[in-house]
């Protein structure tokens, strides 16, 4: 039998032989910089698909050069991306200061740093929605007919019946064999903006479209998944907020937030083994669009106000639309009625000043 030296080296990667019953030195942490890490939510909660350098740019020249424009000479578009602008301002405290007075050099650091962060949340979340889907439109103690592998996507899609169904723009008939085949076959391509059935709580009314729209289960799950923690799922909703929504300080959904939940889950039931948003396949830019498009709309905005409302009472329990109003009859206020009462008692007794 060998003899094994501590001090001589290992087989295995040639190192000096370890006791497993000391603790070892700690390890050191693996910082991310905190522009990458603003960056994270900023991709989530305000744009996904925003290109972060032409949006600085953008604000600087809005700060500096167009400073005296007035307002209405903007596009439509160019209001909406100094909106975008002033949001990630926001976000990151000191960044206007550092983008005035930086130089190209480090303007195109900092664009960079943060394009990395919300790529990185965009892939994290592209790969955790991809398995944890198949759980959600799982039939409750059944099972997919065939089933679906977890980390293959060839199968999903319209190649699928529960995929396909979900997938199914409202304004075809998933029903019609002669539409599922076009579907699957490419003869008939859904575009982004022809949107999806899994977008509704029921069934899609064409005289009533706002109805029941972007308030699914899956959305909401798969809205829980990435904000406030995957196991948060299958639990009933805490006061206490957890997950990206606890790191970032997120209190409220934000619009964008349920527009870049709805890109992922549509692209997770997608066959398509790779986020881009240039596919034509998934045309998933233009999806992401025209949702945020619909959000912006002045004539939808009771419509959209209500959605919010729903969504922010689905995600953060503790929310409240409106301010509280103390009732006169709890127990508080009877509490200080009663003090207040006392003490003009006692300033009325004789003697007292």
């Amino acid at each position: 039998m060998p003899v094994y030296d501590e001090n001589s080296p290992s087989v295995l990667g040639h190192r000096p032989r370890e006791s497993a019953l000391v603790l070892g030195p700690r390890k050191k942490p693996i910082t991310t910089d905190p522009l990458v890490h603003h960056g994270h939510h900023f991709g989530r909660t305000v744009h996904a698909l925003c290109r972060v350098h032409t949006l600085l740019t953008n604000g600087i020249l809005r700060k500096g050069e167009y400073a005296d424009k007035p307002e209405e000479s903007f596009t439509h578009e160019e209001r909406r991306e100094y909106g975008v602008y002033r949001l990630l301002l926001q976000i990151i405290p000191g960044l206007e200061e550092c983008l005035l007075n930086g130089s190209e050099e480090e303007i195109m650091h900092i664009a960079d740093l943060i394009q990395k962060g919300s790529s990185n949340a965009r892939s994290d979340d592209t790969k955790s929605l991809k398995g944890a889907i198949l759980d959600w439109i799982t039939p409750r103690g059944g099972s997919l007919n065939p089933p679906l592998a977890r980390n293959v996507k060839i199968d999903r899609g319209f190649h699928h019946e529960r995929t396909g169904a979900l997938l199914c723009p409202t304004n075809y008939n998933w029903s019609d064999n002669e539409v599922k085949e076009k579907l699957r076959t490419g003869e008939l391509v859904a575009s982004g903006d022809e949107w999806p059935a899994f977008l509704y709580h029921g069934t899609y009314d064409p005289q009533d479209p706002w109805n029941g729209l972007f308030r699914s289960t899956l959305l909401v799950t798969a809205y829980k998944h990435i904000f406030t923690s995957p196991s948060s799922v299958d639990k009933e909703p805490k006061a206490t907020r957890s997950g990206n929504a606890r790191i970032h300080g997120m209190t409220a959904v934000t619009l964008p937030s349920i527009a870049y939940v709805a890109t992922q889950v549509r692209f997770a039931l997608s066959s398509s083994p790779v986020f881009s948003r240039s596919d034509l396949a998934t045309d998933s830019e233009r999806f992401y669009s025209s949702i945020l498009d619909l959000f912006d709309d002045p004539e939808e905005q009771a419509e959209v106000n209500d959605l919010l409302v729903w969504w922010n009472r689905q995600v953060f329990p503790t929310y409240s639309a409106s301010q509280r109003v103390p009732s006169a009859d709890n127990v508080f206020s009877k509490i200080k009625e009663r003090r207040r009462a006392m003490r003009v008692l006692n300033g009325n007794q004789p003697g007292r000043n």
